[in-house]
């Protein structure tokens, strides 16, 4: 047995609305919403009385999804939402992009700062990090050649 995909990577999220928005502005699509909880949810999760509203965007090739979820109960501990880059876990999601400068404009429209400057490699790539909303770091690649 070996993987076929990567089908989403899940993040847990305070203010669902707003960090949808910021996705949508940075380019992704909005492909559902829903709300779920029940015994079958407990159980896999492996939590009590889970209730969970929750979008998931994707790329619009279709082949990358975020699975944003917004737990009401149980609690969500807190989390540093200032961590570095180099903090232990998933720290960042990269995209591909087409105009950086746009989706930079776009993402500080959503109130995303950041983290350094717009960094070229050579004639191949131009690189940006940025904190969008609760702390979440996007990367962004455009492609020069």
């Amino acid at each position: 047995m070996t993987i076929q995909r990567m089908d989403n990577v899940g993040v847990v999220v305070d203010d669902l609305a707003a960090v949808t928005a910021f996705f949508v502005a940075l380019g992704l699509e909005l492909e559902g919403e829903a709300t779920v909880g029940g015994p079958e949810v407990d159980v896999l999760v492996g939590l009590e009385g889970v209730r969970c509203d929750m979008a998931v965007v994707r790329t619009p090739d279709g082949h990358g999804r975020l699975e944003l979820m917004k737990f009401h109960a149980p609690a969500a501990p807190t989390a540093d939402r200032d961590a570095p880059v180099n903090a232990f876990g998933l720290r960042r999601i990269m995209f591909a992009v087409e105009d950086i400068e746009a989706v930079l404009t776009r993402a500080r429209s959503h109130g995303a700062e950041p983290l350094g400057e717009l960094v070229q490699y050579g004639d191949s790539h131009r690189l940006a990090y940025i904190r969008g909303p609760e702390g979440l770091i996007v990367a962004l690649a455009e492609n020069l050649g």
